[in-house]
Parts: structure tokens; sequence; C-alpha cells
């Protein structure tokens, strides 16, 4: 380091970490200029005097970086971690020792070189993942060394003239922030690249698994970037949200603590879930013990008002993530109410349909011709009877409840359907079919 001419050299700090790959980082990040030295207000005796004390350094190099390493253990827990090599860090103190003792020497010629080994040791820290904190801590420990070590020589050389160093105490201490900056600006700037990278490769990987382009050779580094388990149980959310397109779906609750990983594209958000250790996709030994995974799921997401979500059945392993996806965009077809989400399992009549759009419009037309082709009030009327009816099960009287009217208007109005259609309400099959024409015609008709 050199304060008096401004020239500027390198800080200690731990082994060396491997260069950045161009896979990791794809643009170097670029040293900024070296800012104008500041004119020292020393004389030329007490620089020549900085000088001889400087020479005398370079031979003690060895036994300063003893000195520095061991500070360094002792005063930064970083650089005791089992992880650092005690050999590189030795001999990179001693580098960077070498180099800065020098400049003070021949500043000019060495200016640039030791600003870029500052640099470089803040590139190389970043790609390593050491603290920052600690790497500037170092810095500041073998700067101390350093300059210390120059009074004790200088008093030695010229007792009378050593408390002039003084005068450019200042500078010594403007150049360790100077240089303290430049790492932290490149240690910052390639944290900055290398987490962008995490995120991207993040997202990749995600939309991987959601649209079936994952290869099994990409499950391991699934499985260490998401945290989701190569044979582990899953479901899938779609979530459409028209009201709010920009609402970040990581804000979207899913209850129970469950791991959930967000990926969105093209409006639409997509959850992967990880189900609970040993959530199966349906059955039970009754009714009131079906209480799946998905189920539990379900009950537990907060879909944000105006949006409408689709939740897959479950599925086993990062494999059939694309699979479970289709069947949540299904789901979400089959237009749940706004602020509700639709389970595949509780809707597949109503998949099938939305599945096959022709198909259902050809169904609806069939079964449904003569009563679409009726003035509005009349095909609304006969429409919601026919609706109630099936969701009371085929009775007249619950389904006059549901409607609030007679049991025998309910029957009149099946009636006309029959003689309109030439359908007949007692055959299961076309029972059937016009449970899908009713699907069809609410959910394919615009």
């Amino acid at each position: 380091m050199h304060p008096v001419t401004g020239s500027r050299a390198s800080a200690p700090a731990m082994g060396r970490a491997p260069r950045l790959s161009a896979d990791r980082v794809r643009t170097p990040p670029r040293m900024p200029a070296a800012r104008p030295p500041i004119r020292s207000r020393a004389d030329a005796e007490t620089v020549a005097l900085l000088h001889r004390a400087a020479r005398v350094l370079i031979e003690e190099v060895p036994r300063l970086t003893d000195r520095i390493v061991a500070l360094m253990k002792e005063r930064e827990p970083a650089y005791r971690s089992a992880a650092v090599d005690a050999h590189e860090v030795w001999r990179e103190v001693h580098d960077s020792l070498s180099h800065n003792v020098r400049s003070l020497v021949h500043p000019k010629e060495t200016r640039e070189s030791a600003r870029s080994c500052a640099w470089r040791i803040g590139t190389d820290r970043a790609a390593q993942g050491f603290p920052l904190d600690a790497l500037l801590h170092a810095y500041r420990i073998g700067c101390t060394v350093v300059w210390e070590q120059l009074l004790e020589t200088a008093s030695r050389e010229d007792p009378l003239g050593a408390p002039s160093l003084v005068h450019v105490a200042a500078d010594v201490w403007n150049f360790v922030d100077e240089h303290c900056t430049l790492v932290a600006t490149a240690y910052q700037e390639v944290e900055r690249q290398l987490s962008w990278h995490r995120e991207n490769r993040y997202r990749i990987i995600v939309a991987a698994l959601l649209d079936g382009t994952a290869r099994v050779s990409d499950f391991p580094e699934a499985e260490q970037v998401l945290g989701l388990p190569e044979q582990g149980r899953y479901a899938v959310v779609a979530l459409e949200d028209a009201d709010a397109a920009c609402r970040t779906p990581h804000s979207v609750e899913v209850g129970d603590g469950l791991r959930t990983v967000w990926h969105t594209a093209e409006g639409t958000a997509h959850a992967i879930v990880l189900l609970g250790k040993g959530d199966g996709d349906g059955g039970g030994d009754g009714d009131g013990d079906r209480d799946t995974g998905v189920e539990r799921l379900v009950r537990g997401l907060e879909v944000p008002p105006g949006a409408r979500a689709g939740v897959s059945p479950a599925v086993t392993g990062l494999a059939a993530i694309n699979t479970a996806r289709r069947l949540a965009d299904t789901a979400l077809r089959t237009r749940p109410a706004a602020g509700s989400a639709a389970l595949l399992e509780e809707r597949y009549p109503e998949a099938l349909v939305v599945s096959s759009p022709d198909l259902g419009t050809a169904l609806a037309e069939r079964m449904l011709g003569p009563v679409l082709a009726l003035e509005s009030a009349d095909r609304e009327t006969l429409l919601t009877t026919l609706a109630a009816w099936l969701e009371a099960g085929g009775s007249a009287r619950r389904a006059g409840g549901l409607l609030f009217c007679h049991r025998n208007t309910v029957l009149n109005r099946l009636r006309r359907y029959e003689q309109l259609t030439g359908r007949s309400l007692d055959h299961p099959r076309e029972v059937m079919e016009l449970s899908l024409a009713l699907s069809a015609h609410r959910l394919l008709t615009p």
C-alpha cells in the first residue's frame, strides 16, 4: 500500500477459491477505474523514510505472514472453520503482503496490479460463499499489522524522523477504506450475479418439472435446489387471478406448513406442493374417514378474492409433476367460484367436458337443443329445474324445495323437457347424458 502517492495494494485473505465458471457468471464483473490519487502532505524526507522501511519489510514478509494468519484465526471465527485450507490462507496472505509492501517502493508500477489483486479477492470470496464481513475484517487486520511494522522499522532506521510518519496516517486509512470498498464492490457484484443465476436456475427447474421437459438426470439437482424429494407425494395447484394479474403467488397461503414451490407464466401461477408423508390420493374406510393429503391442501388453500384455483389429485414422484399440472389446469377450467378452489377428484364430469369441448358442445346440442331454442325466460326455467332435479338425486319433492315450488310443478317441467327433446328421464343413460350436457352448456357457453 502507498498512502503517500496513492498506490493501492491488496489485503490478506483466505485461500483462493476456484475461478468462477462461465456457466455461473456469464459476464465477469469489471473492476472500476481507480480514483485520482490524493495528494499527501508528507515531505520528501518522510516519503524516503517510508521507502527505506518498506524495503526492510520485504525481507520480513514470511514472518509477517505468520503473524497476520495467527491474528486472523484468533480474531475472526470464519478463518477457524474446517472448510478453510490453512495452507491456502498462508500462501495468499504471503502473496498479498509481498505485493502490498512492494507497492510502497514502486507505487506507479504496481498500482493497477495491486488493485486487480484486491478485486480478485472480492470476486473469489463471493464465489466461495465466504462471509464479506469476515473478509473485510481480515483485510483491516493485515493493514494494521503492516502499518505498525512500518512505524517500528522507521523508528529503528531514524528515531528522530519516525514521528513524521504521522502525516501519512490519514492517507493510510483512506487507502484501507478505498480498498475495502473495492473488495466489497467486487464481492457484491459477483454475489448479485450468482443470486441471479440461482434464481434463474430455480425457475428453469420448476418450469421443466411443470411442462414435462425435465429429464431423469435432472431430478437430483431438482431435489437439491428445490428441496423436493424425487419420490415424494405431490399435488399441483393452478391459480388464475384476473383481478390482480401482478399478485405475487408466494403470498398465497397453502396451509399446514406444506413445502410449496411456485412458478408464474402467461397469467397463471402453479404451485408444486409436497404432501405429507403417507398422504394418499383417495380412499378410506368410509366417507367420514376420507381425509386425503389433497383434501387437507384444499382446506388450507386461501384463494385470494376474485381468483380461482384448480387442484390436481396426488401423484408420486417428480416425473409425474407434469401430469399433475395438466390435471390442475383441467380442474381450473371447470370454473370454480371466485375465491375458491376446484378439486379435480370432485369434478370429473366437468373435467371430461372441458377436456373435449367439441364433444361437449355436440352433446349439449343433442340433449338440450330444443330447450336452448326457447325464449329466455322459459329456457332458464327449464334449465334451472333440470339442474335442481339432478342435484336432488332425481327427487321432485327435494327439487321443489330448492326451487321454492310444488313438486307437481317440477314434474310438469320435467315432462315438458321430455316432450321437447324426445328424451326419457326414466333411462339412467339419458340422465347421465343430460347431466353432462348441462355441465357443457354452463362451462362452454361464452
